[in-house]
Formats: C-alpha cells, sequence, structure tokens
C-alpha cells in the first residue's frame, strides 16, 4: 500500500505532470490519492482475509490434482486400455483384407471424433453435471427423476422425507419447481412408472455383465502380446495365462484393494505415458501425414472404400469409448472437477495420440492388424510395456468389478436386488462393497466367456453391445433430468437426445449383425438378471402391500389395555417390519400363540429414501405407539442407496438414545420441539443437537470396575434377570465367536431434576430394558399365488418365494446375531 501510495504522490509532485495536466485532471488524481489513503486502513484489515483466501484456493488446487491423480488408478483405467484391441475389432472380418491408406486414416477419423463426441463432449462436459449430491450413474439419475417426479416405486415414502438436507439442492423445494407438461403427462399414465423402472434395470443389468466381459477381454488382449514377440502361437497357453490371471483377480477381491490401491494411479499413469510416447514415436517415423485424418472427411472415405462392410464393423469403433461410463458410474470417488482435469489434461490426448501413432503405423504395415498395438511398439521397449498393459489391464478389471459390485447394492435398496451379503471393511477404500455372491457369478461367467470364445474381437461383440446399451440408457435419463431436474426447456432436452442416441442407434445398428457372432451373450444375460431384479421387485410390493391390508388397527391396541391382555417381561423386543405407519400383523401372531412380551416394545421399520446418502443426525424418526403406559415406540430407520447399513450393536445403542431423545423433547415442550409429520398418536422427530446427552454412555467392563465413583452423579439399575438366565445367555455367546469382540455398552440415567417424574421412569425402564438385553424379531414369510391368479403372475410369485427361500436372510442382511432373534412365521396369499 505504501509504494503505490508514494507512486501517485511523486506523479501529482512532477512538474511535467502539472504542465500537462488540466485543473481537473489534477483534481481527479488528487481524489483518487484521498480515496487510496481512506482504503489502506480498511484493506490492511482485510488482508487477512485475502491471504487466507489464496492459501485456501491454493489448497483447493492441490486437492483437485490430487483427486484427478487418484481417478486415474480408480475411475478411467478401463477407458485407457481400450487401444488394445480398437483397431484389431475394426478391421476383423472382411475389413482385414482392406488394403487401402484411406481405411486406415478414416477408421483413425472415427476413433477420434467418437471419442471426442461421446467421452468428452458428452459425458466430461454434460452428464457429469448430472450428479445426484456428488454421486453418479444409472441410479442416480434414477433417484434424481424420483424425487422431481412421481417416478418412485419404494414404499413407506413420506412427506417427512423431503426435509431432509441431502432431498433437495440448496435453495430448492417442490413450491418452486416450475410446471413441466412432461412431467405432468408422465405422472398421469401408471405404466410409466414401472416402465422407467425396467429401463433403470436394464442399464443396471448390463453394468453387471460389463463387470464379467471386461475383465476378460482386457486381460485376454493384453496377454495376446506374446504373438507378437515372443512368438507364442499356442492359443491354449494363453487362455490358460488369461484365466489364472481372471481367477488370481476374483479370488482376491475378499481382501479389498487398500493394501494395493496406491499402485493403481502409477501403472495407469505409467502406460499413458507408453501409449503417449509410443504414439509420436510412431507419427513421426512411420507417417506424419495422419494428423490430415483429423478431419471428418475421412469418415466419409472410409465408408467409400469399405461400404456395408464398413458399417457392419462400425462396432469396433465404439471400444474407444467403451468404459467412459465407468467416469460417471464412480463420481462420487472423486467428484466433477478432477475428473475432468484427468481427462482433458491426460486421457485424451493421450489416447488421441495412441490411435494417431497405431493408424500410421498400420498406413505402412497394412498385414499387422490384428496385433497392430503391439506391432507397432519399438522393440526395445516391448517388454516394459508388456509387463505394464498386463498390470493395467488388472487395474482395470478391479475399476469394473467394484462398479458391478455398486450397482447391485444400489439395486437392493431400490428392492430391485434379492438378498445377498454385503462385505464392508473400515480399512477398505470408503465406499467400497464386497458381494461373494456376485464376485464368484462374475468370475464364472468370465472364465466361461473367455474359454468359449477365445478371441478379443468376438469378446467384444459382447462387450460393446453391453457398454452402448448402458450409454444409450444413460442419455436417456440424462435428457429427462434436464427437463424435470434443472428445469430447462423441453426443446434443449429433445436436442441432447436427438443428437447423441442417433449416434448410439448407428452404432447399435452395426452391432445388430454381430448378435451370432457374440453379441448375444449380454442380451442373455441382462434378461436373466432383468427377470429376477423386476420380478423381486414385484413380490416386494405385493408382499407390502398384503401388510398394508392387513395391519392391526389401534383401536385394537387400545382395548387391550397397558398390558396388552399379556406377561410383559423385562427386556426390549425390535419387531422388524416394512410399515411406516399401523401395527404389523406379525406382532399379534406372535402374541396369539406366546402370550408373553418384552416390557419395552420397538416396531423397527428399514427403509430407502432416494437420495445417496442420508446424514447420521437425520436418521432416525422415533415415534410413540398408544399412551404412554404402553412402553410401545416407533423407529424409522432411513437409509440413503449408497449408505452402509451400521453392525446391530451400533444400531442398539442408537436406538436407545434416540427414543431417549424424544421421550425428552415430548415432555419438555410439546409439538414445538417435534419435527415432522403426526401419525395417529405417534410423532415423528428428529435427533436435535443434544443427542447422545440424555443417557450416559460407558463400556461394560469399565462401568463395573468405576460404579462406585459415579454413584454420586448418575441413578444405576441393576438387571432384573436371575443368575440361570445370566448363565444360559453367556453360555449362548460364547457359542457364537462374532459376540466375543462386540463392546459392551453400559446406559446409566443422569440425575437430573425432571418436571414429569413419569418422564424419569420412562428413562428408568428403558435404561433398565437396554441392560437386560433386546431380542429381535423378524417375520419369516411363505409367499404364495392367490389360486386364481393368472400364469404370469402365479410364475413371477413362484420365482420370488423361491428367491427368497435362496437368498440371505433378512438377519444376515440386517447383521442380527442368531442368538438374539425370534423368527415369527406368516403365510402370505398375493
Amino acid at each position: 500500500m505504501n509504494i503505490w501510495q508514494s507512486q501517485i504522490n511523486e506523479q501529482l509532485k512532477d512538474p511535467r505532470t502539472d504542465s500537462t495536466l488540466n485543473a481537473p485532471s489534477r483534481n481527479r488524481k488528487l481524489s483518487h490519492s484521498v480515496i487510496l489513503a481512506s482504503l489502506m486502513s480498511s484493506d490492511d484489515s482485510d488482508r487477512e482475509h485475502g491471504v487466507a483466501a489464496m492459501v485456501e484456493c491454493r489448497y483447493q488446487r492441490k486437492a483437485v490434482l490430487f483427486l484427478a491423480y487418484q481417478s486415474l488408478g480408480f475411475l478411467i483405467g478401463d477407458l485407457s486400455i481400450s487401444p488394445l484391441y480398437v483397431y484389431q475389432s475394426i478391421f476383423s472380418g472382411r475389413l482385414q483384407y482392406i488394403q487401402n491408406e484411406d481405411a486406415i486414416f478414416g477408421a483413425f477419423s472415427l476413433i477420434f471424433w467418437t471419442l471426442s463426441l461421446m467421452s468428452l463432449f458428452k459425458y466430461v462436459i454434460m452428464v457429469l453435471s448430472a450428479d445426484d449430491n456428488g454421486e453418479g450413474g444409472i441410479i442416480a439419475l434414477y433417484s434424481l427423476l424420483c424425487r422431481n417426479a412421481k417416478f418412485c416405486l419404494l414404499p413407506n415414502q413420506q412427506a417427512s422425507d423431503e426435509e431432509l438436507s441431502t432431498y433437495h439442492k440448496p435453495g430448492c423445494t417442490n413450491r418452486n419447481i416450475p410446471f413441466s407438461p412432461l412431467k405432468r403427462l408422465i405422472e398421469r399414465h401408471k405404466i410409466t412408472k414401472p416402465a422407467l423402472l425396467i429401463f433403470v434395470l436394464l442399464g443396471a443389468s448390463m453394468v453387471i455383465c460389463i463387470g464379467a466381459l471386461a475383465p476378460a477381454i482386457s486381460v485376454l488382449a493384453s496377454i495376446k502380446g506374446l504373438e507378437s514377440q515372443a512368438k507364442v502361437t499356442n492359443n491354449s497357453m494363453l487362455l490358460l495365462m488369461s484365466c489364472v490371471l481372471l481367477v488370481g483377480l476374483f479370488v482376491l477381491q475378499h481382501r479389498g484393494a487398500h493394501s494395493v490401491a496406491f499402485m493403481f494411479p502409477p501403472i495407469v499413469v505409467l502406460w499413458l505415458l507408453f501409449n503417449f510416447m509410443v504414439g509420436i514415436y510412431n507419427v513421426i517415423k512411420w507417417n506424419p501425414r495422419v494428423y490430415q485424418a483429423l478431419s471428418p472427411h475421412y469418415i466419409y472415405r472410409f465408408f467409400q472404400v469399405t461400404g456395408k462392410d464398413g458399417w457392419a464393423n462400425l462396432g469396433g469403433v465404439f471400444l474407444c469409448v467403451a468404459g467412459t461410463e465407468a467416469m460417471f458410474a464412480d463420481l462420487g470417488y472423486s467428484g466433477q472437477a478432477p475428473i475432468r482435469v484427468a481427462f482433458c489434461c491426460v486421457i485424451y490426448p493421450c489416447l488421441v495420440l495412441q490411435y494417431m501413432g497405431q493408424a500410421a503405423f498400420l498406413s505402412k504395415n497394412l498385414s499387422a492388424v490384428r496385433i497392430s498395438f503391439y506391432a507397432s511398439i519399438p522393440d526395445v521397449l516391448f517388454w516394459p510395456v508388456f509387463v505394464v498393459a498386463v498390470l493395467a489391464a488388472i487395474v482395470a478389471s478391479q475399476a469394473v468389478i467394484s462398479a458391478a459390485f455398486s450397482i447391485v447394492k444400489q439395486c437392493h435398496a431400490f428392492d430391485c436386488f434379492p438378498r445377498v451379503k454385503f462385505v464392508h471393511s473400515r480399512r477398505w477404500i470408503q465406499g467400497q462393497t464386497y458381494i461373494p455372491e456376485i464376485n464368484w457369478i462374475l468370475m464364472i461367467i468370465s472364465l466361461a466367456v473367455t474359454i468359449g470364445f477365445g478371441d478379443p474381437i468376438h469378446i467384444g461383440y459382447a462387450y460393446g453391445i453391453a457398454c452402448l446399451i448402458v450409454t444409450y440408457v444413460t442419455t436417456w435419463l440424462t435428457s429427462l433430468v434436464i427437463n424435470l431436474v434443472w428445469h430447462l426447456s423441453i426443446v434443449a432436452a429433445l436436442a441432447l437426445l436427438l443428437f447423441f442416441a442417433s449416434i448410439e442407434v448407428l452404432f447399435l445398428s452395426s452391432y445388430c449383425m454381430k448378435i451370432p457372432k457374440g453379441g448375444w451373450v449380454p442380451l442373455m444375460l441382462s434378461a436373466v438378471f432383468l427377470v429376477v431384479m423386476f420380478v423381486w421387485h414385484y413380490g416386494s410390493r405385493k408382499k407390502y402391500l398384503f401388510d398394508m391390508h392387513n395391519k392391526v388397527s389401534m383401536k385394537w391396541i387400545l382395548t387391550l389395555g397397558p398390558s396388552l391382555g399379556i406377561v410383559r417381561v423385562p427386556g426390549m423386543g425390535l419387531i422388524y417390519t416394512e410399515l411406516a405407519a399401523g401395527i404389523p400383523a406379525t406382532f399379534t401372531h406372535f402374541l396369539t400363540n406366546l402370550p408373553a412380551f418384552y416390557q419395552v416394545v420397538v416396531f423397527v421399520c428399514v427403509k430407502t429414501v432416494p437420495v445417496p446418502c442420508v446424514p447420521h443426525k437425520e436418521r432416525y424418526l422415533i415415534g410413540r405407539i398408544g399412551p404412554k403406559s404402553y412402553r410401545m415406540y416407533r423407529c424409522i430407520v432411513r437409509n440413503g442407496y449408497k449408505d452402509v447399513y451400521n453392525n446391530e450393536a451400533d444400531f442398539e445403542n442408537d436406538l436407545v438414545l434416540s427414543i431417549a431423545e424424544f421421550i425428552q423433547l415430548e415432555s419438555e415442550g410439546g409439538s414445538r420441539n417435534l419435527e415432522g409429520s403426526v401419525d395417529g398418536r405417534m410423532a415423528v422427530v428428529k435427533t436435535s443437537g443434544k443427542f447422545g446427552t440424555r443417557l450416559l454412555m460407558s463400556e461394560s467392563a469399565i462401568a463395573e470396575e468405576g460404579s462406585s465413583l459415579s454413584l454420586s452423579e448418575t441413578l444405576t439399575v441393576s438387571s432384573s434377570k436371575s443368575p440361570t438366565l445370566k448363565r444360559l445367555q453367556a453360555m449362548y455367546e460364547q457359542e457364537s465367536p462374532e459376540l466375543n469382540n462386540r463392546k459392551r455398552i453400559r446406559f446409566e440415567l443422569l440425575n437430573t431434576i425432571y418436571r414429569d417424574p413419569h418422564v424419569k421412569e420412562e428413562l428408568l425402564e428403558l435404561v433398565e430394558a437396554k441392560r437386560v438385553g433386546a431380542a429381535y424379531v423378524i417375520n419369516h414369510s411363505h409367499v404364495k399365488a392367490k389360486w386364481n391368479s393368472s400364469f404370469i403372475k402365479r410364475f413371477a410369485i413362484n420365482l420370488y418365494s423361491f428367491l427368497r427361500k435362496n437368498c440371505r436372510a433378512p438377519a444376515v442382511s440386517l447383521n442380527i446375531p442368531h442368538v438374539y432373534l425370534i423368527k415369527v412365521g406368516m403365510n402370505y396369499h398375493v
């Protein structure tokens, strides 16, 4: 500031300035100096804020660059491996005999413009912006549409769900959404909901197929390099090596990728660096004129030379963008800015130069088209490139396998996939999921495809069709998002749809010629997955509607009195139900067969909200059923489609704290402190800022040793279990290894003064019930179709019943120990 001021003063004192400037000009300079002098103090006070902003901006740039580096290994590996087999797929069949430079240049022109339009313009610029709170993929687009239009088929949807902080973007609510004729047209017809769901499930089933096909083609194409340099002509030996790598890849999935994940980005960076250098080398050595093929004119020359055969092999061109969907599907790992930086600054130029270099090499070596990638590598770099290519193929395979696990978990959250075991570990990469059943299915399919076809060309037909259908589904969903979520004109949505869908239909028409040669594989597999997923959704919805129709009225509960006409024993009974309102028939069925139940009853409803994640402070909704003397509560656990379900011990503790919070809020201010809706005698609340401060938590072993020190500050409650029951429980727990490492949490009631003595009594009963133990009551249902149902409905319900019997039990998916589990049999005739 002092330097600026001294320069102004010197300029004002300069005689040349006085002689050349008129009076108004001098007055303006004087006024400028006065203004600067007056701003000096304020600028000094703002200097610290400016420096902090600069430091924060610099830190953000470093974070973006670091995430861009990480995304190279986790998101873009599948896209970067495509140069191994693209030219080989294009010049297959009759085109392998075409000895024409124009055909080579035309193929490169097609690759360049496909990569530019589909990957760069469509995905990097357009589709990445259609994120759902930072998450991408087909399910994320479907979730956006469900929240902004009446597309959702999930049960138990409540108005309070829209109050979640992640439900709407900041400043957006349903009240300020502009009118959309398309939205009104879609919501008016009931067929649109299941039709859209089937369309989404088609794309999801193709993502699962990609999880099996991408490892097969990537690993096999990388191993095929031994044919050029090592002269390994025995195809059986190459297949054996590929199968060994594939088995090792899938077998090690259960250990997670966290231990070797730090190697993924360097491997892909080294692979791209080799592609970049080899591409430049081939352009300079073989044909510098190849840059002319960037002109779209050569696309016309390509079809002029190849004719119908060129159109039939057009699907090989699409393989250059086959891994682009993985960038969007795994958007949550890095974010939009890092992926855009990585693609535009690294991926795009490296791939363009690699394809250009291969085209330059092939223009002078037309007979080497079947091994064009490895044949174009200088001899001195062959073995380093080969090793890095195999490693890059494994990294690319890891990305698509993880994407398959993720899509299965998201479909399961939307009640569109049978119950499977989800394995999470805090040591793993955040958000990573391992599903044993899906892993072995993918391994079997991948091995069968590798051995059955034995050639990257035929596997490429299957892989290309799967990727193309996923891209096509994404195009349609993004067009709907443009109009229904971004609230742009329908003209903009139709423009994007017509432009990109026409390109994709052109590629699809080419792939139709390849269905008998391998393209039938993803169609058959996706049909199986699609039937299973939709039948599971259909059966689950029918079962929910049956529960809704047969739920018990509150009048019947009130007529039983506080004791419910049974013996109330110490403890806590958690009754799992899909109903968010009303009493399930499971409870009355249990009481009619065994007229005794626990002192504290909690009806637990675990449901999915169409958002990626639900903040922990907004997850639990607690309500009361009946009068306070009944000691009956309702807990609604809201999860997003990417949330990881907590273990049973953490859930128990959160549940007790949430109920205690509800009891206190209910007594302190009534409706003023209660947020949400009221369902009969049930008030749904959110956890407040005082959550976790109503009760004192401590580990059981520590609490036993230090109980004498805390008696003056807390009220302890002795357990009412008999010594015999305690010994039996200890014996059962010793027989369950998973319970040995379980934390023993002890709750104690703070010695505070309550205005209502009944509140203290209710909290004491809650703490006592938790200390005695909790039992989990779940529905063991048998679903059957009605005798007068149609053949299709009977087939769907019977298949749903078969899947229920042979998939994971509900207790496994909910992480409930078998020691505390009670099953209640129910027959469902739907």
